[in-house]
């Protein structure tokens, strides 16, 4: 896989994308297995990988004044209730997020699994890393409320920073726009960071049975110890996800929009997210065996295109005397 210059690995971009679509074609399509594909694409659903995604706005403005009073007045039955509603509401939302971060940090290593070890299984892998996808479960749910309670503290701060240039004597346009810029740039790099982490996490995981916050610590220090593959990989990726969505789209009108039902779009898009994830493991294990998912064994329709990890070499003996 890796060249080696010495005994530093050579992270490589664009080897690992090709490997990943030799990957994606020997586990979906060499051979063909219908039951196989859709039993994958399950578990690429369950890691949050929904396919296309379809909204559809019913409008009727047609009747809005000849009702206006009828809402007016329903509008002051229901006003008693409304805390009540919008208090239902958030914890029905929160409620829904808590148990899709749980369905996806779980279906992460089923997914995982499947791409590693070639076969559509989930209740084998679901429940043997069922400790690790815990541990990711509790670490993603942190970081979503710790996220939270920045978008408050960000917001409040977007809220002083209207009031004072409403006063007479408050600071300029300008000053506000000097102050927001290098905040949302911050903003935008802490998300991409966090996102990166998140990606390696579960793989990390994986390979070495290990709790989340040491998987976040590795996965922090790769970051900051090779900086340069890390942007190449943000930046093809960023390209390889638009090309995503455009093929998203086409065979969403393609099939009449049935590529936009969760699942069924999953099914029909799983070649493109076992080509991103293959992408992801492959560019992980570029870094050593201990980031390699496949180093304890690499099945024998992979070894055509998954070659042993070189071995660094040894260091010289002292010489002796």
């Amino acid at each position: 896989m890796p060249l080696m210059n010495g005994p530093e690995p050579k992270i490589e971009i664009f080897k690992p994308f090709g490997e990943a679509i030799e990957l994606m074609k020997k586990i979906l399509f060499q051979p063909f297995d219908l039951k196989k594909w859709f039993v994958i694409g399950f578990a690429a659903f369950l890691s949050g990988h929904f396919g296309g995604v379809g909204f559809n706005f019913p409008t009727n403005f047609g009747n809005v004044r000849p009702h206006a009073a009828q809402r007016i007045n329903l509008l002051e039955q229901w006003k008693p209730w409304l805390p009540v509603i919008i208090i239902g509401f958030v914890i029905f939302v929160l409620a829904l997020v808590i148990v899709l971060t749980w369905l996806k940090s779980r279906g992460s290593f089923i997914f995982t699994d499947c791409v590693v070890r070639n076969h559509g299984a989930i209740v084998a892998p679901w429940r043997e890393y069922r400790t690790e996808g815990n541990s990711y479960f509790v670490f993603q749910l942190l970081v979503l409320f710790v996220a939270m309670a920045a978008v408050v503290v960000l917001a409040s701060v977007l809220v002083l920073l209207g009031v004072l240039a409403s006063e007479p004597r408050g600071p300029s346009g300008m000053v506000i726009a000097a102050l927001l810029i290098p905040l949302f740039i911050c903003w935008i790099a802490f998300s991409i960071l966090i996102n990166l982490i998140f990606l390696f996490m579960a793989p990390v995981m994986y390979r070495q049975r290990c709790p989340a916050l040491d998987a976040a610590r590795q996965v922090l220090r790769l970051i900051f110890a090779n900086p340069a593959p890390f942007i190449l990989f943000c930046l093809f990726g960023i390209v390889v996800v638009l090309a995503m969505l455009v093929i998203g789209c086409v065979v969403t009108c393609v099939t009449c929009c049935i590529g936009a039902l969760p699942y069924l779009g999953t099914v029909i898009l799983l070649p493109v997210f076992v080509t991103l994830h293959s992408f992801s493991l492959l560019f992980l294990r570029q870094f050593g065996p201990e980031y390699d998912v496949w180093a304890s064994f690499i099945p024998s329709e992979f070894r055509p295109v998954l070659l042993p990890l070189p071995t660094p070499p040894e260091p010289p003996l002292p010489p002796a005397g």
